[in-house]
């Protein structure tokens, strides 16, 4: 009797073609031999220089020249302040945020933006350069991965989709976790599918999947592992291919995994010993069942997705009729490597759409995949050279230039709670002066005053708010939404009055009517994106 091969351990199984079969059980059939029948691609060696040569330039250039544009209230601000402090104090174990210990994160886009701190000093640019390093990244992995899944011509398109996507290269110009999430996701995701696929198990691919999972549990906690495992799981499943006897490999990725973020969590643990419960169950479990913020509709990734894939999402209808299509052709063209790319991406959508809490950042690991099934889709659909994707490709990229570089620094400068410095300065420069912010933190003035002593006090703390007041004689107070300052004289007790005031709210741009500029101020708000009043408040002797 011949012996079984330790390393045979997803090797293909025959489906039972018996009459009595549930339905379940015939979706390998249907997924693999009707939906998906093509052959797999022959992994390709050449260097295809020209094709990694665009892929480092073209990014690079929408990402990284012009990065020290203001920092965007409420993330931004916030993210570059973390490590500023916690490189002040030499922390490495627990997050600061004014001087406040700060649970919501894991640290690692903090060690990162520290390393860059140390290197190129504290600044916005320098923060912004690790995220625009690691989208750059995905795309590359992206590339690199998609040669050996579909072909060196498909997987140019699809990171070229990718670089071309405004909703994931302008998500790389913003200091925010996810752009680093979706590297580590990606990387994960890739590596564990290439160690799973064919006859052999590639233990090397399986145990880098499960590094670059760790980092990501690093990164934004156990999400990562919750993206990364399941579609693997349903790749399998549905082609057919048996996902018994999986302790051993799922054994090995965990721990791995653990081995890479472990440490730091039972760091602080052991250092706050709410962090468990607080970020583990409130920040992951409740935040996912219960919509406690950032509520919205169930459909709301629809047009998230189509607008931020944009211009490839043009090609939406003709790419759905490929996937229904019975042409040889076409059959030939959907090969089950697709079928990942698009369990993949739909798996990340799905998860993040039943989730109560939604962002469209959320949903950038879903990105790289789908760009690669679309990359595959233009393969069939196109001919090599064709006029109409260069010159779509070139329009876009001129596009996203102009807005990356002209409108976006713009933008952020005019809504920036630091788009007046000198005054900001004058107020608030003062470490002696005490500076509260009301009703919502204002963490980039806290950045770029390098102060880490500015309270908070939200809308329902009215009570502590106006105590607090009384016991000082002078106090600023950084007011970030535009009614804020009106509500603040209902409830001024008679010992408090208000004397200086600065507006500091959206100012009126030229050649735009006032009408159109009170209509837009309706439209998009005063609300934390932009400082509205800075105001002293005094105490009457």
């Amino acid at each position: 009797m011949a012996q079984s091969n330790p390393s045979l351990l997803f090797s293909p199984v025959s489906p039972p073609f018996g009459e009595k079969r549930s339905i379940l059980g015939w979706l390998p059939f249907l997924w693999s031999q009707v939906a998906f029948p093509g052959k797999t691609a022959i992994p390709e060696t050449e260097s295809c220089w020209r094709s990694w040569l665009l892929l480092i330039v073209l990014p690079g250039l929408l990402l990284y020249p012009r990065l020290n544009f203001n920092l965007f209230e409420p993330d931004e601000g916030r993210y570059a302040e973390i490590p500023r402090e916690m490189l002040d104090r030499g922390e490495w174990v627990v997050p600061y945020l004014q001087a406040e210990p700060y649970l919501d994160k894991p640290p690692l886009l903090y060690w990162l933006v520290m390393v860059s701190y140390k290197l190129l000093g504290v600044a916005d640019w320098s923060a912004r350069l690790v995220p625009a390093c690691a989208m750059h990244a995905s795309i590359l992995v992206t590339f690199a991965f998609g040669k050996r899944l579909l072909g060196s011509r498909a997987a140019f398109w699809g990171a070229l989709a990718l670089s071309l996507a405004p909703g994931f290269i302008t998500v790389g110009r913003l200091l925010v976790l996810d752009g680093l999430l979706t590297l580590c996701v990606t990387l994960s995701m890739f590596a564990a599918f290439e160690a799973t696929r064919g006859d052999r198990f590639k233990w090397p691919w399986w145990l880098t999947a499960a590094l670059a999972c760790g980092l990501g549990v690093l990164t934004k906690g156990p999400i990562a592992l919750i993206l990364v495992l399941p579609p693997v799981w349903f790749y399998r499943f549905l082609g057919g291919r048996s996902v018994r006897r999986l302790w051993l490999p799922l054994g090995a990725f965990i721990t791995v995994m653990a081995l890479v973020a472990l440490p730091w969590y039972v760091a602080v643990c052991i250092r706050m010993p709410s962090f468990a419960r607080y970020f583990l169950w409130v920040h992951n479990v409740q935040r996912f069942l219960t919509p406690f913020d950032h509520q919205r509709p169930i459909w709301f990734y629809g047009p998230v997705l189509l607008m931020g894939m944009l211009p490839a999402s043009l090609l939406l209808p003709s790419f759905l009729g490929f996937l229904l299509s019975g042409k040889t052709k076409a059959t030939e063209q959907r090969t089950m490597e697709m079928s990942f790319l698009l369990l993949a991406g739909g798996w990340c959508v799905l998860f993040f759409t039943i989730s109560g809490s939604k962002l469209p950042t959320y949903i950038l690991p879903a990105y790289p995949p789908l760009a690669l099934a679309i990359g595959a889709f233009v393969t069939y659909r196109f001919r090599p050279g064709s006029r109409i994707l260069g010159g779509a490709g070139g329009l876009a990229w001129i596009l996203l230039l102009i807005g990356h570089h002209v409108f976006l620094p713009w933008y952020a400068n005019y809504r920036s709670p630091m788009a007046r410095p000198d005054e900001v300065a004058r107020l608030c420069g003062d470490p002696a002066t005490t500076v509260i912010c009301h009703p919502r933190p204002c963490d980039s003035v806290s950045f770029y005053l390098k102060r880490d002593d500015l309270r908070h006090y939200r809308s329902k703390d009215v009570e502590p708010f106006v105590h607090f007041l009384l016991g000082r004689e002078r106090t600023v107070v950084l007011f970030t939404h535009r009614h804020s300052l009106d509500g603040f004289h209902h409830f001024l007790p008679p010992n408090l009055h208000v004397g200086e005031v600065s507006h500091q709210g959206l100012g009126k741009v030229a050649g735009v009517p006032d009408r159109l500029m009170e209509e837009l101020g309706n439209l998009f708000g005063e609300t934390a994106l932009g400082l509205c009043d800075i105001a002293v408040v005094e105490r009457t002797p």
